[in-house]
Formats: structure tokens, sequence, C-alpha cells
């Protein structure tokens, strides 16, 4: 008590004065100084981190300065004041988004955050506070670091190795804070990345992962996986150094997918069948979007990126799996698939009905491929809720319709595909119709059926995808002529989903045969009645029931754009739609237009000058007949309607990533009742795709609408050899710019190699220049011994002479100067020995320093 007294004696003034808060500041900041009481300093750190809520600004100007003089000489000695001051600078330096002027706060804490970034030794002291025992010193201390030293982190030498350790601690909010803390620092420094990983945090991070019971365990795992997607997003270095450890088949184990699964075996029944909740479906996307990543990354083993795609194909196709994660493990696959979807056998499940999905019926096995097309019509689990039409289960449709695109990429893949549904050469009876045959010739009932409509529309989008640029694939599509007979139709629908106890066998019902039944149609003529059909039963239906209007228009825009993509370029096709009847079909929409109405005339005008421009087959119909057509409905009111194609939401609103639009009629009432956006309703009217094909060619077809009957073909869009040619091209010209950059890469090692050659040159000039200055001191040096060595000899020659002449005059000659003149020789010759010894040391010296540098 009575220190606090004498501490509110002083900081109140003599007689009580009132004092500012500027006053109260700045006396407390001079009680930081190190001549004061370590408990006066830990006083005076409390007060002032008390004040940085008020007085921000000012405890910053004034006490800053001192606060990071107490961090470096007593955060380690006392945890007290050490506490105090960590939390103090965190409140100087963070920004504040429940300020009332944040742009002001912003100010100030970069301000504060610029003037402790000054000083190297502050940064370098956090991190040695990360050794600390301590636990509010460590606990402090991540904050700091996370919101200032971001950028000085690569300069203390101990800082990775103090961050990595943090996650050992098995204080869980200290772990936990360090998760934080790594997760902010990656988020924009590839450099710190590649620090990180090498210090093992790859190792550190699967193993909390393990520790706290894989995806399904608590939030933290949600948090570390983030930190690893982070580490590895955008930087090849850490990808390539990731996959040369043993963590990538833990990805697989995470979602209990054996990673050394054989193809011929299916998955265990623990990863297709189990338990999902939010928590869990967070942590798997997160899972699933690092498999995803290394899968079209460079330098994935086939093995690894093999087992990858299978882990994904099933989860997809063969899983009780939430539709958001089907839909995400779909997107994720490579658009250049080379994965055998033909060859590779699932088995799918499917839940049992009224049992909340409780229990689940293990179907008959299929191959990828046929549950992929049986995905795509009927949606999931066989369309046991294609009924409603939800947004996030038109996405997963989406989705694997560009799996099938980007697998029928290639043009024999689409001629046998296409070539399954014609009878074998040789034979007399038909094939059995396959479920997208029989999806695309189901006539339009009379009573909109939402579930068929649907089927009908993304069994044209499929089909679209198999006669797009293929001539072949066209060629054969006009010999196909369905034909339904007995109990085919059910048959095809759902052929591959039969429960794998079998079902009883249909009784044997001999259908009579019709002999004044006449020929099956082609498929091409089928498709021509089907969309007559659905403008007759359009026109009849009330422009009230604006929805039901809505469904018929969606299904005529799916007819129109396969006719439109399978007449490109085919004559022999036009020639057969238009025998059809297809020019009246397509005359009448557009003489009677609404003025809401953009896509069904635009799409009628577009295929109207498909069939001018390849027109090229004679028949009753010419180009002649059709000219006049167009004459009378005029070009500009043509070309006008193909304009506003473009700028219809329905076909802008369409990109790479999303053909799927939030219903018009669903969405407020959606949002009014605070409905989910997983749960409203969606549509489908274009895929990317035809988007694609529409823009590339829409001014081919407007040229072509003001030309002569008589003219040739005036489309200046490539054919599809040409297209062929452009592909194959665009494959030498792609490798080519791959080989291209491996040489620049190669050739800039040479120039790193060329110019640490001529370094070593300058260097070997100067230890030879130094070698020239040493060799010439060792001449003079041992010139100089030489002369020395000449001059004894002379001096001890006269010196015995001398002594012979003093005998021999009687002089007497005592032993001293013997016994002096043996010294003198001694002497001589340690002189002697002497500048030898130097000689050869500095000739030593010389040759060690040329080999040491």
């Amino acid at each position: 008590m009575d220190f606090l007294s004498q501490t509110y004696i002083a900081l109140r003034g003599p007689t009580g004065a009132p004092q500012s808060a500027v006053d109260t500041i700045a006396k407390l900041s001079d009680r930081l100084s190190p001549s004061t009481l370590l408990a006066d300093r830990r006083a005076a750190v409390l007060a002032l981190k008390g004040l940085t809520r008020d007085c921000k600004a000012d405890v910053g100007d004034r006490a800053l300065p001192g606060l990071i003089q107490v961090l470096q000489d007593d955060a380690e000695v006392d945890p007290d004041i050490g506490k105090a001051v960590l939390e103090t600078l965190h409140h100087l330096c963070e920004v504040d988004e429940t300020a009332k002027d944040k742009e002001k706060d912003r100010e100030i804490s970069f301000k504060h955050t610029d003037y402790f970034l000054q000083d190297e030794q502050a940064t370098h002291t956090l991190f040695k506070l990360l050794h600390s025992s301590q636990f509010y010193i460590r606990y402090s201390t991540l904050p700091v670091i996370r919101s200032v030293v971001q950028n000085h982190f690569l300069k203390a030498s101990n800082a990775a190795s103090s961050i990595i350790a943090v996650l050992e601690d098995k204080r869980e909010i200290i772990r936990n804070e360090s998760i934080a803390t790594i997760h902010s620092l990656t988020s924009q420094s590839p450099d710190i990345q590649k620090v990180l990983a090498f210090e093992g945090a790859f190792e550190k991070l699967f193993e909390i992962v393990t520790r706290e019971g894989g995806i399904e365990g608590d939030v933290i795992v949600y948090d570390v996986l983030r930190c690893v997607d982070g580490l590895l997003r955008f930087n090849s270095s850490n990808q390539s150094y990731f996959r040369g450890t043993s963590l990538p088949a833990l990805l697989c184990s995470f979602l209990l997918f054996p990673s050394k699964l054989q193809p011929q075996d299916a998955p265990p029944q623990e990863f297709a069948l189990q338990f999902w909740d939010l928590k869990k479906a967070a942590n798997a996307s997160l899972v699933i979007g690092i498999m995803g990543m290394l899968i079209g990354s460079k330098g994935t083993t086939s093995q690894e990126t093999h087992v990858f795609m299978r882990c994904l194909l099933e989860l997809a196709l063969a899983s009780n799996a939430p539709t958001s994660l089907k839909t995400q493990a779909l997107r994720l696959l490579p658009s250049n698939l080379a994965f055998p979807l033909a060859d590779v056998v699932v088995t799918p499940y499917m839940p049992v009905p009224e049992t909340n999905g409780e229990e689940w019926d293990r179907l008959e096995p299929a191959s990828a491929l046929d549950v992929l097309v049986e995905l795509v019509l009927h949606g999931e689990y066989n369309g046991l809720y294609g009924g409603k039409r939800l947004k996030d289960s038109l996405d997963l449709r989406a989705a694997v319709l560009g799996v099938f695109g980007n697998f029928v990429c290639k043009d024999e893949i689409k001629q046998a595909i296409v070539q399954a549904m014609l009878p074998a050469e040789g034979s007399t009876n038909a094939p059995m119709v396959s479920p997208l045959l029989h999806a695309l010739c189901l006539p339009p009932s009379s009573t909109l059926n939402i579930a068929d409509s649907m089927t009908t529309h993304f069994a044209t989008l499929l089909f679209s995808h198999l006669l797009s640029s293929s001539p072949k694939s066209k060629s054969l599509a006009r010999s196909i002529k369905p034909s339904f007979s007995g109990s085919s139709a059910e048959q095809s629908q759902g052929q591959f989903f039969v429960p794998a106890d079998g079902m009883p066998n249909p009784a044997n019902v001999t259908e009579p045969e019709n002999e004044d039944e006449d020929a099956p149609q082609s498929l091409l003529q089928l498709l021509t009645e089907n969309l007559s059909l659905c403008f007759l039963t359009r026109s009849r239906v009330d422009s009230v029931n604006e929805r039901e209007v809505r469904e018929w228009d969606r299904l005529i825009v799916g007819y129109l754009c396969l006719l439109v993509q399978w007449l490109w370029e085919d004559a022999k096709s036009v020639r057969e739609f238009l025998d059809a009847g297809g020019l009246g079909i397509l005359v009448e929409p557009i003489n009677q237009t609404a003025e809401t109405d953009s896509l069904i005339p635009g799409l009628c005008a577009f295929l109207l000058g498909v069939c001018y421009e390849f027109n090229r087959e004679p028949g009753e119909i010419t180009r002649s007949t059709i000219h006049a057509i167009i004459s009378r409905l005029t070009v500009d009111a043509l070309v006008g309607h193909i304009t506003r194609v473009r700028e219809d939401d329905c076909f802008k609103s369409v990109g790479p990533e999303c053909m799927v639009l939030l219903c018009p009629t669903s969405s407020p009432g959606a949002l009014a009742s605070n409905q989910r956006a997983q749960e409203q309703e969606g549509e489908i009217w274009f895929d990317w795709a035809f988007v694609d094909f529409w823009k590339s060619n829409q001014y081919a077809v407007q040229r072509a609408l003001g030309s002569d009957p008589n003219s040739l073909a005036t489309s200046s869009g490539p054919s599809a050899e040409s297209m062929m040619l452009i592909g194959s091209l665009r494959d030498v010209i792609r490798a080519q710019a791959e080989e291209i950059d491996a040489l620049k890469t190669k050739l800039k090692d040479l120039s790193a190699g060329v110019t640490e050659v001529n370094e070593l040159k300058s260097r070997v000039g100067e230890l030879e220049s130094v070698i020239r200055v040493a060799e010439e001191k060792r001449k003079s040096v041992e010139k100089e011994q030489d002369d020395l060595l000449v001059l004894l000899d002379e001096m001890s020659t006269k010196r015995r002479r001398d002594k012979a002449r003093m005998k021999q005059a009687g002089l007497e000659v005592s032993e001293d100067e013997d016994e002096a003149e043996e010294d003198e020789e001694d002497g001589d010759r340690r002189i002697m020995d002497c500048a030898s010894r130097k000689a050869s040391f500095l000739s030593v010296f010389a040759n060690t320093y040329v080999e040491t540098h």
C-alpha cells in the first residue's frame, strides 16, 4: 500500500494539482530509465499499458523508446515486466479494427511498427524470448512477432528454429498461437515459406494433425492444414521438397484412402461411407485442395499422380461425401486428363430411402466413365434428389461435365464412344441403347417434367462434346438410328444402378412385331422432331406461368446449341436437317419474337446462318431458297438477334469455372428466409465450350448472312483439319517453349559459372602478384644473405691473419680471444641459419597462401 501511495503521489504532482494524460505519460516514460528500480519500471509499464487504449499516439511518441529498452534489458529477467511490455508493444503496433477512426489508427500503428523495426536488436530479442519456458512470455511474444517483425524474420539467426520449436509446446494455447503466427508469416513471403519448410515445418504440422485425430480433429486441424496449404501454394521449391518426403501418402490416409491400393481393388467401405459434419468437411476440403495442387504441379511422379486422381474420383463417384467436396474433387482434376476412366471400375453407393442417410445400398460395379455419364444425366444417387434442382447438385453435374469434356478432347476417344452407339459391322441386331443416347432421344412430354428436361439438356451438352471439331464423329453420328424396343428405355436409364444383392428378373414378355412399323429415324431427324415438339408445347403454355416457360426455353436452348455445333462445317448434316423440316422450325421463332426473349431468336438466327453457309450438298432446299428467306427477314434483323445473345445475362454470366446460375424466381425468397446458398435452386443454360465456340464464330456467321448465294464458303473459321493441325502445332510450340525455358535456365547457370570463373581468374591474378612480390622479397633476402656471408668470411679470414701475425711478432694472444672467436663463428652460423630460415619461411608462406585462396 505504501508503494502504491508513493506512486500515486508522485504521479499526482504537488498539492494534488490535476495532471493531463500527456504529463502522466511523460512521467511514466521517465521511470522506464535503467537507472530506476525494477519495481518502478514494472509499475510504469503496467500504467502505460492501461493508457494505450485511450492515448495510443501519445504513449507511442513518448514511451516507445523506453519500452523497447525495457524489452531488451528486463524481459528475460522478470516475467511480469516482460509480459506487460510485450502486451503494450502489441497494442501500440496492432491496428484496431473497432476504432472509430480506422484510418488514423492504422497510420499510428504503422508509425509505431516502423520505429520498432528500426532497431534490429529488438526484433532479435523477440525470437530469444521464444526460448523462455515462461508461459506468458512465450504467449505474449507470438502476437508481436505476427504483427511486427515479418520483414526482419530472415535476418534473425534463430527466427525459424524458434518458431518451429514452439510448435512442440505441450500447452495448446501457445501451440495454437504459434500456428496462427506461422500462417501470418507465410501468407505473403515465399522466402519465409522456404526457410520454415527446410526447418521441418511440414513434419511438425503433420504430427499435430495426426495427434488431433486427422480430419476428424477440432478447428486446430483446419488451421494446421491451412498453414500447410500456405507453405505449398505458389511455391514450387516447397512442393518439390514436400514430394521428396513421405508426407504425401498421409494426405490419402487422412481421407482413409489406401495409398497403395491396386487398380483392380476397390477402396474399403470405411472410405466410401463416413460420417460427415461441417468441421470434417472443411478439413477434408483443405486436404483435397493440397492433393489437387500437387497433381497440377510439375515434378509429381506418375504413380503419385495416379493415386491422387484415383482418390479424388472415388470420393466423387463412389462415396457419401458432401456434394461440395465431390464438386471440388472433380474440378481439381487436370484439364489434360490422362486417366483411363473406361478401365477403372468403381462401386457406387446409394442411400436407402427414408433412412436419413443411415443405411446405404452397394450398387453393381461399373466403369468410371459410365458412372460419370450417369451422374451428369440424372444427378447424384441416380437422380434421387433430381427434382429439387439445387445449385450445389447442379455444380456437381457441371463439374462432371467438365471432366467428361477433358477426357474426350482427343478425336480417337470421341470416335470410339460414338462408334459404340452403332451396330457392329456385319451385325443385323441393333445395339443396346446407351443411357446417353436414350436421354438424348427422350421425346418431350406435354406435361413438364423438370428431371427429364434436365436429363435431356445435359445429354445435349455431353453429345456436343463428342461432336465438336470432329468430322469423323459427326459422320458416325449421322448413321445412328436409335431403336427402342421392349423395356430398353428402362434398361438404359438404370442399367448401372442395381443393388449388389440383385433384382428379380422381369418376366420374359415377347412383344409382337409390327410389320407396318416405319423404318427407324436417324438421330438428327429425331432431334429435329423433338425441337419442333418443344416449340409447339411452349406455344401452348400460358405466359403467366413464367417458371414453366423458362423450363421449356432452357430445353430448346439445349437442342439449338447441339445442332449449331453439329451442323458447323458439315454439309451432309445440314442437308439432312433441312430435309427433316428444320428450316421452317427456325423461321417461325424469329418472326414471333417477344421483347424480353433474346436467346431463342438469336440462336435460331445463328443456326439459320450456319445452314446457309454450309448448305453445299444438292437438294430441294438450296442456298437461293434460304437467301430469299434471309432477305425477307432482313440481314440487319438477324444480326441484331445474334448480337443480343451476348448481352443476355444467361450467356454473359457463363465462365470457364461457372456455368450454374441462381434461379431468379427463387433467389429473393431464399435470401429472405435465411436459406443457405447451397439450398437455393439453380439453372444451366450454356456451357463454356459453346460460349467459346459462339464468340469465335459469331462474326463469321454474320458475314455469311450477307453473302451471295452463288459464292463459295466465306466462313473465316478454320476447318476441322486445320484445327487439328493448329492443335498439333500448338503442342509443338508448347514443347519448344518448355525446351527454351530449360535452355534459358541452363544458360543462366552457365552464366553464373562463367562469372564465378572470371572471379576466380581475377583472384588468381591477385595471388600471382602476391607470389611475385614474395619471390622478389625472397631473392632480396637471399642476396643480402650472400653478401653477409661474404662479409663474414672476409672478416674471419682477416681476423685469423691478424692473430697469426701477432703470434709471429711474439705478442700474447689470450685464450678468451680464441673463445670469443669461436663464439663469433657460432654467432655467424646462427645469423646464417636465421637468414636461411627466413627465406624458407617466405617461400612456404607464399605457396600456402596460393593453395588456400
